[in-house]
């Protein structure tokens, strides 16, 4: 009997070894290909909301494909943001004015993204970079203001709606931001 619980727990220690030897492998070849995204999120605004939301993307291989994986989480966000807002279930006059004036800042915001988005996919060095890269910081700075403008509509108002649109309206902002910041890394390095 001993002679078998002997053996036995030899090879579980011998399965916890492998099994540990596999995992640390699988964790430092993944880390080494999300290594630009660490790196390059680490100084962000929300920098754990860079990292969590961008490194699932396996495409992501330069800086310039990051600044475009960011753009499209701040697009999709922006998204699902809009279609809570056309259905949320108001009680008064004035948080229905303010959230049919946040969807209309939320589908501006989309927009300026999707614009900047076109432009960072026909993004080029050399002549014209620098334009390129003004236009890219303008329209997603303009995407935070309509962020920004849709929160201000509801300041005079209190509950749940307010702190529900606020969560689902920050949440957008944050990813945007963090987008601006790697469309600025994309200036600094090229």
């Amino acid at each position: 009997m001993f002679h078998f619980l002997l053996l036995l727990l030899l090879f579980i220690l011998q399965i916890s070894h492998f099994t540990s030897e596999k995992t640390t492998t699988i964790t430092s070849s993944s880390s080494t290909k999300n290594n630009l995204v660490y790196t390059s999120c680490t100084n962000a605004s929300y920098p754990k909301i860079c990292i969590r939301t961008l490194s699932s993307y396996s495409t992501i291989k330069t800086p310039k494909d990051l600044a475009k994986a960011s753009l499209n989480v701040s697009i999709s966000r922006a998204n699902k943001a809009s279609k809570f807002l056309k259905n949320l279930k108001v009680k008064s006059k004035r948080e229905k004015g303010a959230i049919v004036d946040c969807i209309e800042q939320i589908s501006d915001s989309i927009y300026d993204l999707r614009k900047a988005l076109f432009e960072l996919k026909h993004l080029h060095k050399g002549y014209g970079f620098k334009f390129q890269i003004n236009n890219l910081e303008t329209w997603v700075s303009g995407a935070l203001t309509y962020d920004d403008t849709c929160l201000d509509g509801f300041k005079e108002i209190d509950g749940n709606v307010r702190y529900d649109v606020k969560r689902k309206i920050s949440n957008v902002a944050k990813v945007t931001s963090n987008a601006l910041y790697l469309i600025n890394q994309l200036d600094r390095s090229g």
